[in-house]
């Protein structure tokens, strides 16, 4: 009887340090792979990825409007603005000559700039779509972002335009002071009931809503963490987690791309480098807008310091807007939770 107990001790042991030893390794391949549910590894293909046909009808959705998304950022960069007749308008008030000058420049200026605000209402739309099936169930975001590359690639293309557009209207203070100047006349006009043939195309509510638009620094973006936030509202059936943890999976995966050598010489271009690692910066700061805690806090499902090194690494010329726009345009970097060495890597 006491050999069958002692065998049955010895035994209860012998598994007791068998489970030790792979709770263990477990731990160690936690390490290993840094947490894999968290640092996704898989490459996301910006070049060719094509549709399956399960992706087809959304992706002609939103490719039918990212097919301006060109020629938006081609007339945002030829802007020059209105500056000098504006200026002696106001330095002549009763120069009439000068005054319609003035105001025949704006004029075209203000239509360009509704074009631009009418856009930001599309890609909205179309954030809103790609939202929706890329964090639907069954699948997981990151079974989501794998297989369907294709809008996984229009996700990122969305993006890609919001942080180029942003840095091109933050460079050009015309913008505001045309639309500033615009509304001034407007209103002294209406003062004096004098219609304006203008007014169909730009009414005073459209212009409101263009004011407010155009009063943020970053607009594309704000835009598209209002998008965000609004769809996670809408879907009450759907946790918060799954967008912030599409959102942090995106990034994982730009990240990955860019500091793994096997998959960065499978770029054929220089731009791509470039669209990855603005696409990871745009994913970072919408996940901060987003996400209760934001990007930068310890429980966050971004490797901060991680990305913040791999674009250290790129050439600074070509990544210190990028950096001003972690710095400048996110939410939560200034935070307590925010540690010491992230905040000093970013100054």
């Amino acid at each position: 009887m006491r050999s069958g107990r002692s065998s049955l001790v010895a035994k209860l042991a012998w598994n007791f340090s068998l489970m030790q030893r792979f709770a263990g390794m477990g731990n160690l391949l936690k390490v290993l792979t840094r947490e894999i549910e968290n640092y996704p590894h898989f490459f996301l293909d910006f070049e060719n990825a094509q549709p399956t046909e399960g992706e087809r009808e959304i992706w002609n959705q939103i490719s039918a409007v990212l097919q301006d998304s060109e020629s938006i950022l081609a007339d945002l960069q030829a802007y020059k603005g209105a500056g000098p007749e504006i200026r002696d308008a106001i330095q002549n008030p009763n120069d009439i000559q000068l005054q319609e000058k003035a105001w025949n420049a704006v004029c075209p200026l203000v239509v360009r700039l509704k074009r631009f605000y009418e856009f930001s209402i599309r890609l909205e739309k179309a954030l809103q779509s790609l939202l929706e099936s890329l964090t639907c169930p069954p699948y997981t975001p990151t079974q989501h972002l794998e297989r369907e590359q294709a809008l996984a690639k229009e996700f990122a293309e969305i993006l890609h335009f919001t942080l180029r557009f942003d840095e091109l209207k933050m460079r050009n203070p015309a913008i505001q002071n045309d639309f500033s100047y615009y509304r001034r006349t407007i209103s002294r006009n209406r003062i004096n009931n004098m219609h304006l043939d203008i007014e169909n195309e730009v009414n005073n509510e459209m212009a409101n809503r263009m004011s407010l638009f155009y009063a943020e620094a970053t607009p594309m973006l704000k835009t598209l963490s209002n998008a965000t936030m609004h769809f996670v509202s809408e879907n009450k059936t759907l946790p918060i987690e799954n967008t912030t943890d599409c959102l942090s999976t995106m990034t994982s995966v730009c990240k990955v791309m860019l500091e793994t050598p096997e998959y960065r010489s499978r770029f054929t271009s220089e731009e791509t480098l470039m669209f990855c690692m603005r696409v990871m910066v745009g994913v970072i700061i919408l996940y901060d807008h987003v996400h209760p805690m934001g990007a930068f806090c310890k429980t966050s499902k971004i490797d901060m310091k991680g990305c913040i090194k791999v674009l250290k690494e790129q050439a600074p010329d070509s990544v210190e807007g990028l950096l001003n726009a972690l710095r400048f345009t996110t939410k939560h970097l200034n935070d307590e939770s925010t540690s010491k060495q992230i905040r000093a890597m970013l100054q």
